[in-house]
């Protein structure tokens, strides 16, 4: 299977029983304690995440799979070059991941393939394929399947990937063997707690979502909190700073497949720029790619804010006022949301 799953782009693949009961408690206490912020679906599945047989009907094992995500072009010392975006104020920062294809389409498709090359040995079973789309517990089914362990910013890591993959589950209705954990490697490191610039890692193994960049600009779908606005920097889809700060990601290993190569346009273009596009231009430039589903308007919102930090930094009168022009182009914005961040962007002019 792990030879099948290698010619599909997969770069390990796992399995998992389908007792998740001992992670109920933690789900339960985070999900009380509201660190889902808006992803309501989240406390709507409630336990349901953690119990794969209430989910599928019939589920008695889980497939799961990572797969790296890396472009294929990507340098050594590829996380100097990423933290080097942070000094650059008025280019935006898109996530390495969403400068591909969309994963979830990736993912689910090769996904499918592996469960029709399993039916192809051992005869029709009863599966269902599954990419960050359902109420599934993916970190805590690959570490439990042997694709590695928690970090303390709750990602997955491995010995020799980092956290740089993106993951995915078959639950079928075939016993198979479970694969064997690994054992944890943080050690005494907080390099990610430390790094995170909103605080949103609150505790080890414990994130905060409502603090979290990658939630506020992706998942959040109103206001941003004023006072994160500033920490926000000029990031605006997803933030990678603690797997950045990670050690372990000095071994990240590039994708096998072309889906996950930067789309031209989304690494090293100015904020400006960004804040052009109109909606026709938005959905055209993202056909395909993980930034369509947050939609025109969240989209601006977020650049917004990044123009309104950039805008604090500047010290050139030349392109503080090209900031500015730009924010104005937008300050009666059919969406509320998006004239009250241009306000609050402009706003961050320093004042003479």
């Amino acid at each position: 299977m792990q030879a099948w799953a290698r010619e599909l782009g997969f770069s390990q693949i796992g399995v998992a029983g389908v007792d998740l009961s001992s992670a109920e408690p933690g789900l339960e206490q985070w999900l009380a304690q509201g660190f889902h912020g808006e992803m309501h679906y989240m406390q709507a599945h409630g336990l349901k995440r953690a119990r794969p047989a209430e989910l599928v009907p019939g589920t008695v094992s889980v497939i799961t799979a990572r797969m790296d995500y890396l472009p294929r072009d990507t340098p050594a010392g590829w996380q100097a070059v990423e933290w080097s975006r942070l000094q650059r104020p008025g280019e935006g920062i898109v996530s390495v991941y969403a400068r591909g294809r969309d994963y979830h389409k990736v993912l689910r498709n090769r996904l499918q393939k592996l469960a029709d090359r399993i039916a192809q040995e051992i005869g029709p079973f009863g599966h269902r394929v599954f990419t960050d789309s359902a109420p599934v517990l993916e970190a805590e089914l690959a570490s439990r399947s042997g694709l590695g362990w928690r970090g303390k910013h709750t990602l997955v890591l491995h010995r020799e990937a980092g956290s740089m993959f993106f993951l995915g589950e078959i639950y079928v209705d075939v016993a198979l063997e479970p694969t064997e954990p690994v054992s944890a490697h943080c050690g005494s490191c907080t390099s990610c707690v430390d790094a995170c610039p909103t605080g949103a890692i609150v505790a080890a193994h414990r994130v905060d979502a409502r603090r979290c960049i990658s939630y506020l600009t992706i998942e959040h779908p109103g206001a941003i909190p004023v006072e994160l606005r500033p920490l926000m920097a000029n990031r605006i889809y997803g933030c990678d700073d603690c797997q950045l700060a990670c050690p372990w990601n000095k071994f990240a290993g590039t994708s096998t497949l072309p889906d996950f190569d930067a789309r031209a346009g989304l690494a090293g273009t100015q904020l400006v720029h960004f804040f052009a596009w109109d909606e026709a231009t938005f959905l055209r430039l993202t056909e395909g790619s993980p930034i369509r589903r947050i939609g025109h308007a969240r989209w601006l919102r977020n650049v917004a804010v990044a123009l309104g930090n950039a805008l604090r930094a500047s010290t050139d009168a030349a392109e503080r006022a090209g900031l500015q022009a730009a924010l104005a182009s937008r300050a009666a914005h059919d969406s509320a949301v998006v004239r009250e961040h241009v306000a609050w962007a402009l706003a961050q002019a320093p004042q003479a």
